[in-house]
């Protein structure tokens, strides 16, 4: 999948959960939903993404993605 779709939607993520009051719960809500509804293909290019610098990515999206492991 092209990288610059998945960015886009990480961040469409991020803006739901920043209604969050709590920072560490947002991030942990776009974590929850990455995992469970991206298909592994789209995780892993999305973790390399971020692991060469997260461009274009949310500051909440880039932590929420490190915390996949």
């Amino acid at each position: 999948m092209n990288i610059e779709h998945l960015v886009k939607m990480a961040n469409q993520i991020e803006a739901f959960f920043k209604a969050q009051t709590n920072p560490d719960l947002a991030v942990d809500g776009i974590a929850d939903h990455i995992k469970r509804f991206w298909d592994p293909r789209m995780r892993k290019q999305i973790k390399a993404h971020v692991a060469a610098g997260g461009a274009g990515l949310d500051a909440m999206t880039v932590e929420a993605i490190k915390r996949l492991g």
